[in-house]
């Protein structure tokens, strides 16, 4: 009985979960990020709001625009990024894989485009809303030691 019960819970939620991935959803996410590991000797407290907005071009797969403000820790260091990415969801347990390629301006003089990639998991709150924690790495050619890093954020992500 319990096998049974267990089975018809799994075919629900993996039903459920893969109605948010359907062609022409379109998507929104707030995320506090930048909680980081960066491979700078800095040991300062930083973070990162970053918003993204989204469309479903087909099913399980989203293109994204993004904007991000970090705090970097000092006014020298603050940065603001725009982006954008394309996203893979694997309906099944909510995993997505994504790659991106953002433009980030720090203080008067430094502009960069770094490349990322990122892992990510969407738990649905209910039928539009999902909680999506995310381990993200983001690779500067021009200044590798300062911006590349590897981070992890979270948000709420919005999906209507």
């Amino acid at each position: 009985m319990k096998r049974v019960f267990f089975t018809i819970v799994a075919i629900f939620i993996a039903t459920v979960a893969s109605a948010q991935f359907t062609k022409g959803t379109k998507y929104a996410n707030l995320s506090l990020s930048s909680l980081d590991l960066s491979y700078s000797g800095a040991e300062k407290f930083h973070f990162g709001l970053e918003a993204m907005g989204g469309y479903f071009l087909m099913d399980k797969v989203s293109a994204n625009a993004l904007l991000e403000f970090d705090n970097g820790g000092d006014a020298f260091s603050s940065s603001v990024t725009l982006g954008v990415q394309g996203r893979y969801y694997i309906s099944q347990n909510g995993i997505y894989l994504a790659a991106g390629v953002k433009y980030k301006h720090v203080g008067p003089s430094y502009d960069d485009f770094l490349p990322g990639i990122e892992v990510g998991y969407a738990y649905y709150v209910n039928h539009y809303i999902a909680i999506e924690p995310a381990i993200y790495y983001d690779q500067s050619f021009k200044n590798h030691s300062d911006f590349s890093k590897i981070g992890l954020k979270i948000g709420a992500g919005f999906y209507f």
